[in-house]
This record gives structure tokens, sequence and C-alpha cells, in this order.
């Protein structure tokens, strides 16, 4: 399996992050343009085709942890994971896996000491992975999302 990870070019492949987006969320679940300007956007590649993406914010931590202004508490050494998303058909082929050992590799390599992430309380699967991978449970935060409410579960792995 020839897979490759590629960063994405956030200000010329809105259109292709944001399809990409649609094709894998719910709509309440998905990132506007903004979101996806402000994040650092990877492409995992399967034979040159996007089959996965994901996205980080550097130096913050989960987007409920902000200042009085809105903005993302600056929180040196975290990465935090915006967003993991492979294809549904191309999932229960180990891409998942792949793209947390790479993240968790591209943590290291640029010196982070921790990684956040978070995901609906349903998605066990992803729950399931995340453990596998060392993330313990940091918190549950209710209403975190919407259509359906549900609440997210944070994890975070120390590295």
């Amino acid at each position: 399996m020839h897979t490759e990870f590629r960063e994405a070019d956030s200000a010329n492949e809105i259109r292709a992050l944001m399809a990409f987006d649609r094709r894998v969320f719910s709509p309440s679940d998905r990132f506007d343009s903004q979101t996806w300007r402000e994040c650092r956007a990877f492409w995992l590649l399967l034979r040159g085709k996007r089959v996965g993406c994901c996205a980080f914010a550097e130096n913050v931590d989960f987007t409920e942890d902000q200042s009085a202004d809105g903005t993302n508490v600056a929180t040196p050494g975290s990465l935090y994971i915006m967003t993991t998303g492979i294809l549904q058909e191309h999932r229960g082929k180990g891409l998942g896996s792949l793209m947390k050992a790479w993240q968790i590799s591209y943590a290291r390599c640029h010196g982070f000491t921790k990684i956040v992430t978070n995901m609906r309380q349903s998605n066990t699967a992803v729950i399931a992975l995340n453990k596998t991978y060392g993330f313990t449970r940091k918190r549950i935060s209710p209403r975190y999302y919407r259509d359906p409410d549900e609440p997210t579960i944070v994890m975070e792995r120390r590295l």
C-alpha cells in the first residue's frame, strides 16, 4: 500500500478541504472556510488519491479553553488535532491507525509535549483508537455538538 502525507495549501485548497469535509462529516461537524484557513491541514494520499485528512492547531489546547475574547488560549507545546477523517470507502483498512501514528510522529518531530483531541461521545471507534495510542480521557464537555446534541470527549496524550 503506497501512502504519503502531504500538507494542504490551505489558501488554495479551501474548496477541496471543504468538499472532503462534506464527504466525511455531517453538516454540523464540518469546518467553515475561515477555520480551514487558520489550521494546518494534511492530506493522507493512497496511491496519489486523497483518502484522508487531518488538521492541527499548534500551541493551543482544546477550543473550549478560550480567553474572554473567544480566542484560543496559547498553550506552548500543545498540538490540538482539530479533525481527522477517512473516506467511508477506505475505512477498516488500517488507515486511521496509520494516520494516528503519523500524528504522534508529527508532534514529536516538531517538539510538542502533548496532543489534545476531541470527538463525539458516540464515536466509540475513534475513542478506542485513541486509547490504543496512549490517549486518556481529559474530560467530557456536554452539548458541544449539535444535530444531534451530544457531548464531546476530550482526550490527551503526553509525549
